[in-house]
């Protein structure tokens, strides 16, 4: 492997798994993009933006392969890359050894799970949206359909925008106690009144767990918070900046 300055978590330390939470560090970008974009779908060279993908993958010895996401719950099966336009998902599963598993982000929640003992991997992307709709539960029933158990499951939600960075309105949280009152939980008092903080990593792991997956936890990395390692949306937009990187977090099965 190719090494490159990233985040692991012992959960994910499996026999036959590989997997890596990519700072932005490492790369050729340059500008705003500086270190590791891997985002196809930023305005940065695409030149640059595959060469990091290229490093990216070479780092964990194996075939890159990403969605067209969309903040949906939809995640799809990939047994290498896909011979047209990549699928709009935001999820990819496989049970394919050197298939890389991998999800972009740049303030949601990148979600690695593994089955070891039935040798399959996800990656997931949960944004607010995807994270409330349901694509974790998606990547998960997607990964059983290839003779995972969730009982075996385990899973890391990494690098992601974390409470004290994400302030929204009420509506925003209306959105969510309108699915469950419950969720009320996830929300904490902002600087004003009309203002709350939102725990999106707190929700991501409480949709996990109420799915089944016991073993769960996140790293607990802020990505607003810390722009020498991270990318991040609102950060550019708070700095007016006009487009910003993406990060990749990404697992696999060796051979």
């Amino acid at each position: 492997m190719t090494a490159l300055p990233v985040l692991t978590s012992p959960l994910l330390d499996l026999p036959g798994v590989r997997h890596a939470f990519f700072t932005r560090q490492g790369g050729v970008s340059r500008g705003i993009y500086a270190g590791l974009n891997v985002g196809v779908g930023s305005k940065d060279d695409p030149e640059a933006v595959r060469e990091n993908r290229r490093r990216a993958a070479a780092h964990l010895g194996g075939e890159l392969v990403t969605a067209y996401q969309v903040h949906s719950p939809r995640a799809e099966i990939a047994t290498g890359s896909w011979p047209d336009d990549p699928p709009q998902a935001d999820a990819v599963v496989s049970a394919t050894p050197g298939v890389i598993c991998g999800a972009l982000a740049a303030d949601c929640a990148p979600i690695l799970m593994a089955d070891a003992e039935a040798r399959v991997v996800a990656a997931a992307h949960a944004g607010w949206q995807g994270a409330l709709h349901g694509v974790a539960e998606a990547a998960i029933a997607r990964m059983e359909a290839l003779g995972a158990d969730r009982a075996r499951i385990v899973a890391v939600v990494g690098p992601c925008i974390g409470p004290a960075s994400y302030e929204v309105g009420m509506e925003y949280v209306q959105r969510f106690v309108d699915v469950d009152p419950a969720y009320d939980r996830f929300f904490t008092a902002g600087a004003a009144a009309d203002k709350r903080q939102f725990d999106l990593p707190a929700f991501v792991l409480a949709r996990l767990e109420a799915a089944g997956i016991a073993a769960c936890e996140a790293l607990g990395r802020d990505t607003c918070a810390e722009p020498g390692l991270f990318f991040s949306n609102r950060r550019a937009f708070r700095l007016g900046e006009p487009d910003y990187g993406r990060l990749l977090s990404g697992i696999m099965l060796a051979d």
